[in-house]
């Protein structure tokens, strides 16, 4: 069930309906029912594992609330990441690690047939691991009390919106908006409806159209680098169109709850530099990885090298996340680079003039061109998969501009037709530094662009109830 299909639209109709008769407490358990068959709608076997992570979860977060011995509670700590890691380490990573390990002893003349397992991925496991993760790793910390509320926090697991792509929220900001009563605001009704109806276009219109840009050239061996290029930048916006209309998608049917979901991304493609990428890009994750990966290696209090250390392991644990395969970690290891690259010149450079020139507006303009293609070659990292396509790929940038016109014409047009209204819109929200800007604007400006955006959508829109990228994470 997508948020793209009609099936889904009646699940919600009806569940909205009776959410908006009921109480709190009573809303609370139409809440986790809800969510309960919007997960078991796409695989009832794994429901089983959601409710085994919450109630594992939920106990150890209440000892560690107690008053125990710093060394049992870190040890009752290690049991819920362990079982955590552990069930994620199985259903995403064996099979990437035995294999690779089998090769590699194959490689120096030790054959050993290890188990081969053909797991299915269960969806959603890599974002809801993360949160009851960093909601134990809290209370350890003493950061945050654990709630008694087995309903609450069952529901702040599995809440629906949010459940199979993120964004990745932590109990501070979600639990007590569960645990209290609550009724959407007009104000909330409001922008709900844009953030669902954008949320829509970005991915029907955008990112469904963009794919086929993106298939075409990614399953051609002998792409030109025209092609290459134009299919690169095509995969960025499909990717930003898919990942961040479904969370808009997910905070405006939130909204509409009268929950606020924490925003995850803010104008990626207008920044300079990659540490201000990962503060604009999938802003739950990165901040996740800060927090409970980055920070306890050290962050940059430590000397210069391990603080580079630190960004790429923290990186490479990163592109891991995204997935067992080897563009994934070399996107890691390439993202890594970068930040240590951009954080080891601006040491080196500190104080002097030239640092200061790259503030003149001319200066900036150069420094977003070459930021924006330093995204894009990871996004084709990322795309790509095997390292063999990235090479060829990155090969046929550098060599080979050969192509036949009309097909990269074809390709560019097409490009510039369904990016073009994101790129529009994305660029009046970043000028007025506001993602609401286009439900400010005068009435008649407001109501033409929203029906420009409606009408290319009914009329050109993919309305086949596709899948979002960010679900096979």
């Amino acid at each position: 069930m997508v948020f793209n299909s009609l099936e889904f639209v009646i699940f919600f109709a009806v569940f909205y309906a009776a959410y908006r008769l009921l109480p709190h407490r009573p809303q609370n358990w139409l809440l986790l029912v809800a969510s309960y068959y919007f997960y078991a709608a796409w695989d009832w076997r794994f429901l089983g594992l959601l409710i085994g992570s919450t109630v594992v979860d939920y106990s150890v977060a209440l000892y560690l609330g107690r008053p125990h011995a710093p060394a049992h509670r870190r040890r009752v700590l290690w049991i819920s990441i362990a079982f955590n890691l552990g069930v994620l380490g199985f259903f995403k990573y064996y099979g990437f690690f035995a294999d690779n390990l089998q090769n590699l002893l194959a490689s120096v003349g030790v054959g050993i047939a290890l188990p081969t397992l053909h797991v299915i991925l269960p969806i959603g496991i890599s974002f809801y691991t993360f949160m009851t993760m960093s909601y134990v790793i809290d209370v350890y910390r003493r950061e945050i009390e654990p709630t008694r509320d087995l309903l609450d926090f069952a529901v702040f697991v599995a809440f629906f919106p949010h459940l199979v792509a993120g964004p990745i929220l932590r109990a501070a900001s979600l639990l007590p908006q569960i645990a209290a009563p609550r009724a959407p605001t007009r104000e909330q009704l409001s922008d709900g409806a844009w953030l669902v109806g954008w949320g829509l276009v970005k991915k029907v219109f955008v990112a469904d159209n963009l794919a086929s840009v993106v298939d075409t050239v990614f399953r051609n061996p002998d792409a030109s680098g025209l092609e290459v290029l134009i299919g690169v930048y095509a995969f960025a916006f499909q990717i930003y169109g898919d990942f961040s209309g479904y969370s808009d998608i997910a905070r405006g049917l939130s909204k509409w709850m009268g929950i606020e979901l924490n925003l995850n991304f803010l104008f990626p493609y207008f920044v300079r530099s990659p540490q201000e990428f990962w503060r604009h890009w999938h802003i739950s994750l990165s901040t996740w990885l800060r927090d409970y990966l980055y920070v306890p290696l050290g962050g940059n209090r430590v000397s210069r090298w391990l603080t580079y250390r630190n960004l790429v392991v923290t990186m490479v644990l990163g592109g891991l996340w995204h997935g067992a395969a080897w563009p994934f970690v070399i996107w890691g290891i390439y993202q890594g680079l970068i930040l240590v690259a951009y954080r080891g010149g601006a040491e080196l450079g500190r104080g002097s003039r030239w640092i200061a020139a790259l503030e003149r507006p001319a200066w900036k303009a150069v420094g977003w061109v070459v930021m924006f293609h330093l995204t894009c070659y990871g996004w084709l990292i990322f795309r790509a998969d095997s390292a063999a396509t990235i090479a060829g790929m990155t090969g046929a940038l550098f060599t080979n501009w050969a192509t036949p016109l009309p097909r990269a014409g074809d390709l560019a047009l097409r490009l510039l037709f369904y990016a073009g209204p994101l790129v529009a819109v994305h660029a009046w929200e970043a000028w007025r530094r506001d993602l609401n800007a286009v439900p400010r604007l005068p009435l008649v400006a407001r109501y033409a662009v929203c029906v420009a955006l409606a009408y290319l959508t009914v009329l050109f829109g993919q309305f086949g109830g596709s899948q979002f990228i960010y679900f096979q994470f």
